[in-house]
């Protein structure tokens, strides 16, 4: 039953949903956020919404997880040069969020810190709290970053800042 409830809330969502809850005002705030992190430490994050997964990926079982692999590969996020890419994707129609992080920087943050931030955004978005909620997401994984991966030589923005929509 759940699986049905699942794919009903995907294919009623819509982009202009995600629009909606993701103005370009709150938009450009969280491309703000990543700047102002990335100027603290050399690490690279990325933020993108996806409104509804396909349904064949819904018939397939592909859960947020699987999604966020995909597109943390399809982003690059991974091609950075100090291997300290991070992705914070929000699957809007489960409210889900999952980071994904590079080998570099995952290897000095246990996933348990990871999933400690999913579910404090994942919180704020349970109270329809979405700006909030993705910038103090931004400001955590960045205090991580900042931490491993100080400001300094070699700093360069190989991502862009801008959130993705997909």
């Amino acid at each position: 039953m759940a699986n049905i409830q699942r794919i009903a809330k995907h294919l009623l969502m819509t982009h202009w949903q995600v629009r909606r809850t993701f103005p370009r005002e709150t938009l450009l705030a969280i491309e703000q956020a990543i700047a102002a992190s990335e100027s603290t430490h050399i690490g690279q994050l990325q933020f993108a919404v996806e409104g509804a997964l396909s349904f064949a990926a819904l018939i397939r079982g592909l859960t947020a997880r699987e999604r966020a692999i995909e597109v943390f590969s399809r982003q690059h996020v991974w091609d950075t040069e100090h291997n300290n890419g991070v992705l914070i994707y929000l699957l809007l129609a489960d409210r889900c969020v999952e980071i994904v992080a590079d080998r570099g920087i995952h290897a000095r943050v246990p996933q348990e810190e990871w999933d400690a931030i999913c579910r404090e955004m994942e919180d704020a978005f349970r109270r329809r709290a979405y700006k909030l909620g993705v910038l103090r997401g931004i400001e955590a994984i960045g205090d991580h970053l900042g931490a491993h991966f100080p400001a300094g030589v070699g700093g360069t923005n190989e991502l862009l800042n801008t959130p993705v929509i997909l």
